[in-house]
């Protein structure tokens, strides 16, 4: 038995503290583990969840004090649980918390210790013991908003337990800059906002001063930008830097836009934490109230589907739209407003905010006529949409899914839709209820390689309509993913591969709602360590490593995912899979690629052959294989064209590879020889033969023809094309009509180009990051949800090419009067976080070498272009800090990281930028007038007071 089922269960029969503290001291001996902290914790944390139950109950007190005086229980150990345990809201009850308060401080003073000892642990780091402080300075919060009694003083004994903690502060040296002005804004924010005892105020006042000489700025300048900080929240003032638009969607929208667009990412829709940060961050940037914030975000979800139906070239993103804001945001407004209660923040009330946001949204009815009007053009293009999903709005299923995660209330829901009291019950959980299970269990007994293909599509497409099962969908896969990928069970995880990359919704699902890029991590430990040497039947078990090969090549190009991946503290790289279409020299292989080679190139090439046996795949690691298939085609297809094999010896080899058995090896091999056909058209005329026969055979796996059709295109669009000799076996004209069948473009299989950016000519592809930004300013001046995917924009340009296109694009718009518009797209671009494992962040970049080069030409401008000019860099650089600060702020707060995800603290990103503008004002009018200008900003001096002039 555990100490917490002996603590709970002595508790609920009756059992006295001294028969329990005698058998907790029993259970000690038997376990012979001594008494340590783990023991402490686990004690402390079992009663403290009790008075959750049993608020202010004497006997657990009793369990409580006579733990502490006879050791059993730390009471340092008792002091971090206790408050930590105080930010739950079920526990926040005046009585309860008074009375574990006092006990932590009696049990202090009948010690006779020094607080570092008593009240935190002797060898305590002090990064360990500032948490401590906020979370003490956390129930101080929380006792001033809590009901006054006549009973107990729970504002007196926090504030005696705070001061006891501030004086176990004394060595800050270790601490960052970053953590220093977050400690320094909890503070401030304590001494300016509540009434507090004059022991504590000065004890707290000392605090402030220690860290802002540890920031290196003046100490009197950075207190009264902080009170003049605290006075403008109150006051709901504002400043020229900061105009709070209370209308404005562009900011939520980048915001939702970018989860979406970039949901595999590490800040995307599928890290739940990472996301939920950049919410809190861009919450307490913009200095929304609550319902403000809320409303916008709904305003943007919803404009996001009601423009989401097909324009142009552009195909509809209707259901993936709908599959993240009914399925996805009310889990991450959940998972908001549970981090902002954990932290007792002031934005914490996050319940009533939706309500009055939905209120609010329900008097938007040409915006909610616009959605259901998207949905049913969706519907009208899908058969398989069930009648009673067609007849629900789109605002309805949004509210039943709030209503479902727990983040508005039932009565609340009625006033907004009187249809709401009929309970919504979907296909698949009347299914599962119908089979006596969860819909969790439901979903892992369809998802088996006993289903058929058909049974598996029929539950794919309920799944696909009914957004509020994805999350258990998603949270089945990776369960049977990781379940399956340690155990090895190639069968079963060949067929949830399978199922995944046929079912290419299924794809978008996952990635809305877990790290898609783990499921791949996951996968390539698999493919870099296999080997066939010791399996029963090796050809059954390559075949089951093929769909997994396959899967991964198909996630990695559908994200476009390229960079590392980090997991778990390991590193892994993609290049295998990405790098498949390299043909090597013979000098390039090692000795192992080189025997692997020559042995499957007579087994397959050679017309004495008998073909592969187990003992070739035996002896040859897929990753092998894998790394030679490209050289092999590229061989024989030079062996044909000196006729050392003939047509049919060509054709037999290929057979092989669009077999089970090799064809996961395909989209690597028709790459390479698409490459070879664009650098050596004269030179290679059988390899579009061998493009055709692979690609348009009847055996060729669809995700093969998904992943090489663009490529195929491009390049039978371009003018070498021509170049290629004729022969027997070609037909262009059949690889452009499967091309064209496949990515389902209803074209004429003759036309010679296809109006896609994935095929289109390279200057259009060249051209993406300034139509992307046109786009985004257009969408914006239209009132509508901007886009901009910038990781995109990135692999076509340099990252300083591309700000200094950003500047002169926004430089253009500010003069038409688009000021605000340009400040928040900036600032998105500039200030939130994407891959931490790709190329540097943009914020250093652009305030170390894009904004010194932007200055000099500001300097040769006219008086008119210039003010302008200066006016737009003053805003950038003000909102973009201010959103770095407050972002880096709650990702170290929500995602408990300490490194710093725009590449280096904002606080010292603002200190070089204000020594650069500092050295040059006397040579330069707009350094001087940025500097003034920020210097002489409230709001901005508060969060970087390096500027303080």
């Amino acid at each position: 038995m555990s100490f917490p089922d002996l603590t709970r269960n002595s508790y609920q029969r009756g059992v006295s503290p001294q028969q329990w503290l005698g058998l907790c001291k029993l259970l000690v001996q038997q376990q012979g583990v001594g008494v340590h902290i783990d023991v402490s914790a686990a004690i402390s944390n079992t009663i403290l969840e009790l008075f959750r139950l049993y608020p202010a109950d004497p006997t657990l007190r009793e369990y409580l004090q006579l733990a502490l005086s006879d050791g059993l229980l730390s009471n340092a150990v008792f002091v971090c649980t206790f408050l930590r345990a105080a930010r739950d809201p079920e526990l926040q009850n005046v009585s309860t918390l008074d009375m574990l308060c006092r006990l932590a401080l009696n049990t202090h003073y009948t010690s006779g210790l020094p607080p570092v000892g008593s009240i935190v642990p002797l060898a305590d780091p002090q990064v360990s013991v500032l948490s401590r402080v906020q979370d003490a300075l956390a129930l101080l919060r929380i006792a001033h908003s809590l009901p006054p009694s006549n009973f107990h003083h729970l504002v007196l004994s926090a504030s005696e337990l705070a001061i006891l903690l501030l004086s176990c502060v004394t060595d800050m040296s270790q601490i960052s800059t970053a953590q220093a002005m977050i400690y320094l804004g909890d503070a401030n924010d304590v001494l300016h906002s509540l009434r507090l005892s004059p022991e504590l105020r000065q004890v707290l006042e000392g605090f402030v001063l220690s860290l802002s000489l540890l920031m290196g700025d003046d100490a009197k300048a950075v207190r009264d930008a902080q009170m003049l900080h605290t006075m403008q929240l109150t006051m709901g003032k504002t400043d020229m830097l900061d105009t709070n638009v209370e209308t404005d969607t562009i900011t939520c929208g980048l915001l939702l836009q970018g989860l979406v667009v970039s949901r595999t990412n590490d800040f995307g829709a599928g890290s739940e934490s990472e996301a939920v940060a950049i919410m809190t961050g861009t919450l307490r940037w913009t200095s929304w109230a609550p319902n403000v914030f809320c409303t916008q975000l709904l305003v943007a979800a919803l404009t996001c589907v009601a423009q989401s139906s097909p324009k142009g070239d552009h195909e509809s993103s209707f259901s993936l739209w709908r599959a993240f804001v009914i399925g996805r945001l009310p889990r991450l407004l959940f998972a908001l407003e549970r981090s902002l209660e954990v932290r007792g923040t002031t934005e914490a009330d996050l319940r009533a905010a939706m309500h009055a946001a939905l209120s609010s949204l329900s008097q938007r009815s040409d915006l909610l006529a616009q959605c259901d009007a998207v949905a049913k053009q969706a519907r009208g293009n899908d058969s398989s949409q069930d009648s009673n999903t067609s007849q629900r709005s789109f605002i309805r299923e949004f509210i039943q899914q709030l209503l479902a995660v727990g983040i508005i209330e039932h009565a609340f829901a009625v006033t907004i839709d009187p249809m709401m009291i009929n309970d919504y019950t979907s296909r698949l959980q009347t299914e599962a209820f119908e089979h006596g299970c969860s819909i969790e269990t439901y979903l892992d007994s369809r998802l088996t390689s006993e289903s058929s293909p058909e049974d598996t599509l029929s539950l794919l497409e309920k799944i696909r309509q009914e957004p509020g099962t994805q999350h258990f969908f998603a949270d089945v896969v990776q369960k049977r993913f990781t379940s399956h990928s340690k155990l090895l069970e190639l069968e079963h995880l060949s067929h949830l591969t399978r199922t995944l990359y046929t079912h290419d919704f299924a794809l978008d699902i996952l990635s809305l709602h877990l790290k898609i890029s783990y499921l791949i991590c996951d996968a390539l430990e698999i493919i870099l360590e296999y080997d066939c040497e010791t399996v029963g039947d090796p050809q059954t078990a390559v075949s089951h490593l093929g769909d997994i090969v396959l899967f991964t090549e198909m996630a990695l190009a559908k994200f476009r995912i390229s960079s590392p991946i980090i997991k778990g503290g390991k590193t892994y790289r993609t290049e295998l899979l990405r790098h498949t279409s390299r043909v090597y020299q013979a000098d390039e292989l090692s000795p192992e690629h080189k025997s692997a080679f020559t042995t499957w190139f007579k087994a397959i090439f050679d017309s004495s052959s008998e073909g592969i046996d187990d003992a070739i795949l035996r002896t040859t690691k897929p990753q092998i294989l894998l790394q030679i298939s490209a050289t092999l085609f590229s061989q024989a297809a030079v062996a044909r064209h000196e006729s050392r094999i003939d047509i049919e010896t060509l054709q037999t080899g290929m057979s092989y590879f669009l077999g089970p058995l090799l064809r996961w090896t395909l989209v690597g091999v028709i790459h390479a020889m698409l490459f070879e056909i664009q650098h050596r058209a004269l030179f290679a005329p059988w390899h579009l033969s061998i493009v055709q026969a692979i690609l348009c055979s009847s055996s060729c796996p669809l995700v093969v023809r998904r992943l090489c059709s663009p490529s195929c295109l491009r390049l039978l669009s371009g003018k070498r094309i021509q170049a290629i000799p004729v022969n027997p076996l070609l037909d262009i004209s059949v690889i452009r009509a499967t091309c064209f069948q496949t990515l389902g473009v209803k074209k004429d299989p003759s036309c010679k180009a296809l109006e896609d950016y994935q095929i289109s000519p390279a200057t259009k592809w060249i051209d993406f990051p300034r139509q992307e930004i046109h786009e985004a300013l257009a969408l914006a001046r239209g009132h509508k949800a901007p886009r901009i995917d910038v990781t995109r924009c990135l692999t076509t340009t340099s990252h300083s090419k591309f700000l200094h296109l950003l500047w002169s694009e926004l430089s253009v718009a500010s003069s038409l009067g688009d000021m605000e518009t340009c400040k928040r797209l900036a600032t998105f671009v500039l200030a939130v976080p994407r891959q931490l494992s790709s190329a540097p962040p943009l914020l250093p970049i652009f305030m170390y070498n894009v904004l010194p080069s932007l200055i000099a030409a500001i300097d040769q401008q006219p008086a008119t272009e210039k003010g302008m000019n200066t006016q737009l860099l003053v805003t950038i650089v003000s909102s973009t800090l201010t959103a770095a600060l407050h972002i880096e702020w709650a990702v170290q707060t929500v995602c408990e990281e300490q490194h710093f995800v725009l590449g280096q603290p904002s606080a010292a990103v603002a200190r070089r930028v204000a020594t650069n503008l500092r050295a040059q004002k006397n040579s330069s009018s707009t350094s001087a007038t940025i500097l003034q200008r920020l210097g002489s900003s409230p709001t901005f001096v508060t969060n970087f007071p390096v500027f303080v002039m």
